[in-house]
């Protein structure tokens, strides 16, 4: 963020372009290159009749030096200076013009720009803010076109990508307010109030350790998030197992158990009566017990990925079905959670048990050849240092990886929308950004185990050897996703970024536990949809709503391209359909029970309970 020093030269610019049309873009042009990046120095010192390669050196020198290793052809080199330079130049000729014209209209006849970074009127009424807009998207452009011409393998080049995409996005004029013409409009017309409402809450972000995305004051879990009425009726050190009042006089008579992500807290299931898949199951007549993981602590440090899987699903299954009486249950895993589970149920297919009478996995991983962009993170080197800093064998102890730390990675995957959306809003504009339930429960962070997390990091998303039957010993037992016999629901999300929908579609073999697989294989039967948008709000589509889409196709072929091919597009939301399958699966109707637990697991407290409360 710029000082506030620096606004009244943004004050003058503009009043210097309103006197002096087309010389005082020109000079508003060069002082905005150098106060940014020097990437956009090039098209100013092209455009002034500078040397044209040492212009376009002077941009991309520092990236061009950091491949190092790495070659890119310099003839797709030459072929990008050329480009640049005539839409450089095309660009300056067309602010002159438009600066020349000044008097034509509101926007001094710009055209508007298609990033909604810039896309308001102050942004066209300004010619140096709209000449710098396109300057940007224009080296912004050329930059991310020679990290794609970079040759290399293949993720060496996805980690340039990624790291060019974060210096452009954090380059943005829009993020500093010099250089943002709405932000110093609002200042100027609320007297510097904004400017100091947003150093207020740059100042209450910094006490929290993370950049707000919405008015945090408006939530409380268990007043207006999770309030679906319930009560817990087990706990151990690693979570608590709250099952949850019935909102029908008769209940299908085998009961239900999900098992949310770790990684975040349960409550994105339960957000809010009209969005809360917990609720919606519940009025489809199911009795649902829930796993509410505890928020690590020091105290937990030390504890494994067997520990999670012995003392949380193994624990969990069995409690669900000493306080039904039901042999089997149906089950749901959602992302982390599905992992777990599927591991769970395969240690207990190792031991003869069988306890699912069915299993949904909901953009969850089983075969990680492909975690999407989760990808660049992840290598030899980078797990070695998790294993050294706070895995089993760190030299001084096991430790915690923050939930800060995994809140702040997921937010830079998407930058624009969750980090420099809130610094222009909240801190340059003094805005508070509006209520928002799921961005409350994004930034409601957990800690992790180190030697847990490590263990996941390193035998799932590194070597990938879940799916390989026999290759992991879980809990004393040969992990052999194959021998689970349940008939399985596999959601996936069209634009989730976390778990590619072709990734989750890989688990369809995995599942099937037979040759050939699917509706047609030898083994369990397996339902495949697709869901419309990304990894939270694909699953969080209330049927209600009437948003969005999904894709059914009975037939399961090898490849997820070809299922796509085949199969047809639905609208709304894929609840009803789930539904549908699960309620088969479900046996017949019995009375609903009166109150809560058993003789043995009886009630501790009311839903949403301690843990899920328990702040990182």
């Amino acid at each position: 963020m710029k000082t506030k020093t620096q606004a009244p030269a943004g004050r003058a610019t503009r009043k210097r372009v309103a006197a002096d049309g087309g010389a005082a873009a020109r000079r508003a042009g060069a002082q905005r290159a150098e106060g940014t990046q020097g990437a956009q120095s090039a098209a100013g010192a092209a455009a002034a009749g500078a040397d044209p390669a040492q212009a376009f050196g002077a941009a991309f020198g520092g990236l061009w030096k950091s491949m190092s290793g790495l070659s890119l052809p310099m003839e797709r080199m030459s072929a990008l200076q050329g480009d640049y330079l005539k839409s450089a130049s095309d660009l300056w000729n067309q602010s002159l013009a438009a600066a020349v014209h000044s008097g034509a209209g509101a926007t001094n006849g710009q055209a508007p720009v298609a990033d909604r970074r810039f896309a308001g009127e102050e942004w066209l009424k300004n010619p140096a803010a709209a000449f710098n807009a396109q300057l940007y998207l224009l080296n912004a452009r050329t930059l991310m076109q020679m990290a794609e011409a970079v040759e290399g393998d293949a993720k060496t080049k996805a980690r340039i990508r990624f790291a060019v995409q974060q210096w452009i996005d954090a380059a943005s004029p829009s993020n500093y307010l010099a250089f943002n013409p709405e932000a110093l409009a609002k200042a100027v017309a609320t007297q510097g109030e904004s400017i100091a409402q947003g150093m207020q809450h740059l100042l209450e972000d910094v006490q929290k350790g993370h950049v707000s995305q919405t008015d945090e004051s408006v939530f409380e879990v268990g007043r207006n998030v999770a309030t679906t009425g319930g009560a817990v009726v087990f706990e151990n050190e690693l979570f608590q197992l709250i099952e949850y009042k019935p909102l029908t006089a008769k209940v299908h008579e085998r009961p239900m158990l999900f098992v949310p992500p770790c990684i975040n807290k349960y409550y994105i299931l339960d957000l809010q009566p009209e969005n809360s898949v917990v609720r919606y199951t519940v009025e489809q007549g199911h009795r649902l017990f829930v796993v509410s993981w505890r928020n690590p602590d020091e105290s937990l440090k030390d504890r494994t990925w067997d520990d999670y899987i012995e003392l949380g699903p193994l624990t969990a299954i069995r409690t669900v079905q000493a306080i039904t009486g039901a042999e089997t249950i149906n089950t749901l895993g959602f992302c982390v959670g599905g992992t777990i589970l599927a591991t769970a149920l395969a240690v207990l297919a190792a031991r003869g048990q069988h306890p699912a009478a069915s299993v949904t996995l909901l953009t969850t991983l089983l075969d990680f050849a492909d975690t999407g962009i989760l990808d660049i993170f992840v290598d030899e080197a980078s797990v070695q240092l998790r294993e050294m800093t706070i895995g089993a064998g760190a030299p001084n102890g096991p430790g915690l990886l923050k939930g800060k730390e995994l809140a702040t990675t997921f937010s830079f995957l998407r930058p624009n929308d969750l980090v420099w959306n809130y610094v222009v809003g909240n801190y340059l504009k003094g805005e508070t950004p509006p209520p928002f339930d799921l961005l409350y429960w994004n930034g409601d962070s957990t800690n992790l185990p180190g030697p847990m997390y490590c263990w996941y990091l390193r035998h799932m998303y590194l070597q990938n050897e879940l799916k390989i039957p026999g290759r992991l010993t879980v809990c004393g037992e040969k992990v052999d996703l194959g021998k689970i016999k349940a008939p399985v629901f596999i959601y996936a999300s069209r634009e989730d970024h976390i778990v590619p929908w072709e990734a989750a579609y890989r688990s369809v073999p995995l599942m099937a536990g037979g040759a050939g697989g699917g509706k047609g294989g030898a083994g369990n039967a397996v339902t495949f949809v697709l869901g419309a948008s990304g990894h939270i709000a694909g699953v969080i589509n209330p049927p209600a709503k009437g948003k969005r889409s999904h894709w059914l196709n009975e037939q399961l072929p090898a490849a997820a391209a070809a299922w796509f091919q085949g199969a047809k597009e639905q609208p709304g939301s894929w609840w009803p359909v789930w539904t549908r399958w699960l309620a088969a699966k479900a046996g017949k109707s019995v009375p609903a029970p009166r109150g809560f637990g058993s003789r043995e697991h009886k009630f501790i407290e009311p839903a949403p309970g301690r843990y899920v409360k328990a702040k990182a």
